[in-house]
Order: structure tokens, then sequence, then C-alpha cells
């Protein structure tokens, strides 16, 4: 497991940009901070993309955004997506990133994950966050991607993405 960078990898990815919560208060973004660590681990290692996206978009409102992810977690909410990737069939390592709301990943990728076949693949969580590291998350990884080997993750501040790539390099 010590060359994993030369290993056939893809990114499994969701992300959220409008308003979010940074260290110094809500703040409007562009681009979701999962998406540009999603970006990092693309252009250091050459790994393929797939970006899980909600058919119905979550509220730009970090509010009211807030209120769907609680509420979809509460429920266990399987939301329909915009596409759905197939298979992984075709890679050795999964990358898998997401910010992490109410103490886990957003539920697209739960809807997202119970739909693939991780047997025999190697997982890498990472999750961005203002504080809550990477929460439950990886435990939720390791139950729902059965057969794979799960190794820890790396948790990333939210506000500090775009001062994060030597610490992504380093983790790879």
């Amino acid at each position: 497991m010590n060359d994993l960078k030369n290993k056939k990898s893809l990114v499994i990815y969701f992300s959220h940009n409008g308003e979010n919560y940074m260290a110094d208060g809500i703040r409007n973004i562009d681009k979701g901070n999962t998406e540009i660590i999603a970006e990092y681990i693309k252009d250091i290692i050459g790994a393929d993309l797939f970006k899980v996206e909600s058919e119905k978009e979550y509220p730009y409102n970090y509010r009211e955004c807030c209120n769907v992810a609680r509420d979809e977690l509460k429920n266990g909410a399987r939301p329909k997506l915009k596409e759905e990737l197939k298979s992984v069939d075709n890679y050795d390592v999964i990358y898998i990133g997401y910010p992490i709301w109410y103490g886990t990943m957003p539920m697209p990728l739960f809807t997202q994950l119970e739909k693939l076949d991780f047997n025999g693949k190697i997982i890498r969580p990472f999750a961005t966050h203002e504080g809550s590291g990477i929460a439950n998350s990886q435990r939720d990884i390791k139950n729902i991607c059965k057969g794979a080997i799960v190794l820890d993750g790396i948790a990333i501040r939210g506000s500090n993405v775009y001062n994060a790539k030597e610490e992504i390099e380093n983790w790879l």
C-alpha cells in the first residue's frame, strides 16, 4: 500500500458552494471547499473525478441548507442524483470526499456509495469541516463499502483549503 499514487484512482466527491460556515463566519463561496481538495488530488496523482450532485439543489442560504441536511439525516433520506456512477471496477483506489454535515457525509453520498461494489478496493476518505474533523464519516464509509480496505482519512478545515495543497500532497 506504500505506492498508492501509481494505482488507477477515482475521486468520488460531494461539494457545496453558496453560503458556507467558515472560521470568520458565514461567507459566500463560488466553488465548494471539497471540490477544491478533489481537484488537488486530481492534479497531484492524475485521478479521475466524479461529482455527486443531488437532483434537487441544496439551498444557497447557509441556515436553510443546514435545515435540509439535518432533516435528510434524521429521516435517512437517499436523495435522487442528477447522475449516478455505475461502477468502480476500473479503479484500484477510491478517494471519497465530502463536507461534514451533522457528523457525517451528506446524504447524496450515501445514495451513490450504496449502489457500488467496493470489494477489494482501497478507500481513502477526505472531509472538509470547520471544527468537527472527520467525525463519524469514516465509520459510515466502512459500513457502506463492504469488502474494501478503508484507510485513515484526512480532515481539512474549509477555511484553509487554498493553503492545503502541501498537506494533501503529504497525505497522498
